[in-house]
C-alpha cells in the first residue's frame, strides 16, 4: 500500500473524531472520502497530510511511517475546496510555485507549468491573472499546481464544492481520465455521492469518525452497509424487517426478497426501481402525495395506509398525478437484505 492508516485517532476536547480508523489506499488507485459534515473526513485528510497531528495511531507512506514528519516533507499534494491560489502571483508563478520550493530550476519550471496547463486545459494562461479566471478555470489551476511537483500521493478537499452542478460533473469526468493517464493515486473528500462514484475506483463511507463502508462504487451502491450508508446515498425506501424464506414481513407487507437473503431481523432497502406501480385495487393501496422530475424519470412519492411513506421511480409519461390512488407491487431484483 502507498498509504496506510492504522488505528488512526484524533480527539478533539476529549471526543473522538477520527476513531481508530484503518485504511488503506494502494499505487494508482483513486479512492473517496464520503460523508456528512461532521463525519471526519476532512479531518483524516488533514491528518494524512502532516496539518493534524495524531493522538494515537499512525500513518504510513511508502512503510515509511510518518510521524515527525513535517506536512512539506511528505510529499503529497494537498487541494483545497476554495483552491487558494496566490492574487499576487499569475497563473504561472501559481503553477511553478511548488517546483521554486523544489529549487527547479527557471528553465525546469517553465517547461514544467506548460506541460501541466496543457494537461488541464489551459495551455495559453500562464501569464493570466488569478482574478480574471472563472471558477472552473480556477479549479484547474489549482489542480496544475498541485501536480507540479509530481506528488506520490495528490489529496483533494472537496474539489469542485464551489463550481455549479453542470460544470462539476464535467470536470469529474475529466479528472478521472486525467489521473488515469497519469497514474495518480488520489485521496479525495467529498459529501456529493455522485462525484464520489463518477470519480473513485473504491468509495469510503464515514460515519462519526469510523468507516461504515468500503467497496467499489458499484458495491456500495448495490448493497449498502446498513440503513445510515442506505440512507445517506439517498435512497429513501428502508424499514426493518423479519426475512424468513424469500419472503420479508414488513410495514408494506410482504416482500419478496433475493433467493440466498440472510434471514431473521434486517434492515431492507426497496430501490425506487422496484416499486412497482399496478392499477389501483391490485397490490398495496397507496396515495400520490408527491412528484419530483429528476431528469430522466419523476420520483413519486407514495403514502400507504398506515405504513412509511415509499418513493418510486417512473417514467415522464406514465407518472401518475399527485392524488391519484394507485397500487404497489414489489420487485425483489431491486430489493437488498442490509445488516
Amino acid at each position: 500500500m502507498l498509504l496506510s492508516l492504522q488505528a488512526a485517532t484524533v480527539r478533539f476536547g476529549g471526543r473522538p473524531v477520527l476513531d481508530a480508523v484503518d485504511l488503506g489506499v494502494a499505487e494508482h488507485e483513486i479512492v473517496c472520502v464520503l460523508g456528512p459534515s461532521g463525519s471526519g473526513k476532512s479531518t483524516l485528510l488533514r491528518t494524512v497530510a502532516g496539518l493534524q497531528p495524531l493522538d494515537s495511531g499512525r500513518v504510513s507512506l511508502d512503510g515509511r511511517d510518518q510521524s515527525g514528519v513535517p506536512a512539506h516533507r511528505r510529499g503529497v499534494g494537498l487541494m483545497f475546496q476554495d483552491h487558494q491560489l496566490f492574487p499576487q502571483r499569475d497563473v504561472g508563478g501559481n503553477v511553478a510555485f511548488g517546483l521554486r520550493m523544489h529549487g527547479a530550476s527557471r528553465s525546469e519550471q517553465a517547461h514544467r507549468v506548460r506541460e501541466l496547463l496543457d494537461l488541464v486545459g489551459l495551455p495559453d494562461a500562464a501569464g493570466r491573472a488569478v482574478a480574471a479566471l472563472s471558477g472552473g478555470e480556477q479549479q484547474r489551476v489549482a489542480l496544475a499546481r498541485a501536480l507540479a511537483p509530481r506528488p506520490r500521493l495528490l489529496m483533494l478537499d472537496e474539489p469542485l464544492g464551489q463550481l455549479d452542478r453542470s460544470l462539476r460533473e464535467r470536470l469529474v469526468v475529466e479528472l478521472r481520465e486525467l489521473f488515469g493517464r497519469l497514474g495518480t493515486t488520489v485521496l479525495a473528500v467529498t459529501h456529493d455521492q455522485g462525484e464520489a462514484f463518477a470519480l473513485a475506483d473504491r468509495v469510503v463511507v464515514m460515519r462519526d469518525g469510523r468507516i461504515a463502508q468500503s467497496g467499489t462504487p458499484l458495491e456500495v451502491w448495490r448493497r449498502p452497509a446498513d440503513a445510515f450508508v442506505a440512507r445517506f446515498l439517498g435512497f429513501e425506501n428502508v424499514v426493518e424487517a423479519t426475512v424468513g424464506d424469500a419472503v420479508a414481513v414488513t410495514p408494506w407487507g410482504k416482500l419478496p426478497v433475493p433467493e440466498g437473503a440472510p434471514q431473521g431481523a434486517r434492515t431492507l432497502l426497496v430501490r425506487p426501481a422496484g416499486v412497482r406501480l399496478v392499477p389501483a385495487g391490485e397490490g398495496l393501496r397507496c396515495t400520490v402525495v408527491a412528484r419530483t422530475f429528476r431528469g430522466t424519470h419523476v420520483a413519486v412519492h407514495l403514502q400507504p395506509e398506515d405504513a412509511p411513506r415509499l418513493e418510486a421511480a417512473c417514467a415522464l409519461r406514465t407518472a401518475p398525478e399527485v392524488g391519484d390512488e394507485v397500487g404497489v407491487e414489489f420487485d425483489a431484483a431491486e430489493t437488498a437484505v442490509l445488516g
